[in-house]
């Protein structure tokens, strides 16, 4: 057993954890942060990400002793974010969400690109899209989503 301290979501929280609990795994049934979803378990489809210290990161790879320390940031505190308020808000009006699955770790992908490049280009976009895999969307209403927050910033 490990013991941790982490600040999730503005939230200081401390846990005893096995060496062998993943981070998406101390989010979803012991924080009951059920937004991000987990998809792959491997890192490829991206529906897990957090933000983590400021980067993007796939929250099924992370074991939760080496997060100690850290400060994540789930899809559930978009609401009391501006930019995460906007992404939201874009997503539903120009069709970015579909089945919904992976909008939490898109919209994650993108808060964290909005956070580093507050006026990010195409590539830049595409790029920090990479991670996450959509099969409704086609991502060219993600990207318009995305691209709308930065017309109305």
């Amino acid at each position: 057993m490990n013991r941790i301290e982490l600040k999730v979501n503005g939230i200081r929280v401390q846990r005893e954890v096995a060496d062998n609990l993943r981070l998406i795994d101390l989010l979803r049934e012991d924080l009951e942060l059920t937004g991000t979803k987990e998809g792959c378990s491997v890192g490829e489809c991206g529906a897990c990400t957090i933000i983590m210290n400021g980067k993007a990161v796939c929250s099924c790879l992370l074991l939760a002793a080496q997060c100690d320390g850290a400060e994540i940031v789930t899809v559930e505190a978009l609401q009391h974010d501006k930019v995460g308020q906007k992404l939201q808000n874009a997503f539903v009006r120009h069709g970015g969400v579909q089945c919904g699955f992976c909008t939490p770790g898109v919209l994650m992908s993108a808060k964290a690109l909005l956070d580093h490049h507050p006026q990010p280009n195409d590539d830049q976009i595409k790029e920090a899209l990479e991670g996450n895999l959509c099969r409704c969307t086609g991502y060219i209403p993600i990207i318009k989503s995305i691209k709308a927050v930065l017309e109305n910033a």
